[in-house]
C-alpha cells in the first residue's frame, strides 16, 4: 500500500511539508515544468477576488497564492497545516494573515467569506467530504468556490505518459532539488490515486455546492473547479446530501457542466 492510500494523519502531513518548506516554491515550478506560475494565474482569475472581499485560501503554504489573491484588492486570510510553511510566509509576505489550521475543522465563523480557494491541498486532507462541508460552513450565501487540483488527463496517450513521468522522472529530479525526496514520492502517489474531474464534481454536489463546473488546466493534468454557496437553505442539509455523496463513490449518470479547456 502507498503512502497516498494510508490514513493522512495531520500532523504527519504536517512534518513533511515543513521539511519541504524552504524550496517549496522553487521545487514546484522544476517539477511543474513551469507550469505552476500560470495555473496560479488562472485560480486568481476563476476567484475573481474584489476590492474589500474577504478571501480564505487553503492550504496556502508559503502564501504565493495569497499574495497573488491580495493584490487584486482582497483581504485575504491563509491558512495552513505547517508550521514551517507558514514561517516562511510570514516571512516573504507580512501583508498576509496567515493561520495554522486544518481544512477538516476550519477555526472560523459561520458565512465569514466571500471566497474560498484551495490549490493542490484538497488531496492531502483525510476526510475531503468534511473538508468540503466545512468550505461550505464557512462561506457567505451565494459566496465562491474555487479548487485548483491535480486531475486525470482525457486522452489515454497523454495519462500513459504523465503516469510515466510521475513515476520515473519526477523522483529523479526531486531528489536533485528537494530536502525531502520522500515528500515528493508521496506526491506522485497521491496523484495517482486522485479521483478524477467527475468525481470531484459530484462531491461538490453531494455537500451542496450549486453552479458545479470544471475546465481543464495543460490538457487536464490539473483541473479548475467551481461552485456556489446556495443563496437559500441551511447548510446542515448538506449533512444528508453529504451522507449520500459517499455511498454512492462512483459518478452517477449526470454529465458535470465542463467548460472550454483553456
Amino acid at each position: 500500500m502507498s503512502r497516498a492510500d494510508m490514513h493522512k494523519r495531520p500532523d504527519e502531513v504536517a512534518a513533511m511539508f515543513d521539511d519541504v518548506a524552504a524550496k517549496y516554491d522553487l521545487t514546484n515550478d522544476i517539477l511543474s515544468a513551469g507550469n505552476a506560475p500560470l495555473w496560479r494565474v488562472a485560480t486568481v482569475k476563476a476567484v475573481d477576488p474584489q476590492p474589500g472581499e474577504r478571501v480564505l485560501d487553503l492550504a496556502a503554504g508559503t502564501g504565493t497564492s495569497s499574495a497573488a489573491l491580495a493584490k487584486k484588492g482582497a483581504e485575504v486570510t491563509a491558512l495552513d497545516l505547517s508550521s514551517g510553511m507558514i514561517a516562511v510566509g510570514r516571512e516573504r509576505h507580512a501583508e498576509i494573515t496567515f493561520v495554522e489550521g486544518d481544512a477538516e475543522h476550519l477555526p472560523f465563523s459561520d458565512e465569514s467569506f466571500d471566497a474560498v480557494t484551495i490549490s493542490f491541498g484538497l488531496r492531502n486532507v483525510n476526510d475531503p467530504m468534511q473538508a468540503l462541508t466545512e468550505m461550505l460552513r464557512v462561506l457567505k450565501p451565494g459566496g465562491r468556490l474555487v479548487i485548483c487540483e491535480f486531475s486525470t488527463p482525457p486522452f489515454a496517450a497523454l495519462r500513459f505518459g504523465y503516469n510515466t513521468y510521475l513515476k520515473r522522472v519526477l523522483p529523479g529530479i526531486a531528489r536533485l532539488s528537494s530536502s525531502n525526496p520522500a515528500a515528493y514520492r508521496y506526491l506522485a502517489e497521491s496523484i495517482e490515486a486522485w479521483p478524477d474531474q467527475q468525481v470531484l464534481s459530484q462531491w461538490l454536489r453531494g455537500v451542496g455546492f450549486t453552479m458545479v463546473a470544471h475546465r481543464n488546466l495543460t490538457a487536464g493534468i490539473v483541473a479548475l473547479h467551481r461552485g456556489r454557496k446556495p443563496v437559500e437553505g441551511s447548510v446542515r442539509e448538506s449533512a444528508a446530501r453529504r451522507a449520500k455523496a459517499r455511498r454512492e463513490h462512483q459518478p452517477t449518470g449526470e454529465q458535470p457542466r465542463v467548460e472550454p479547456e483553456a
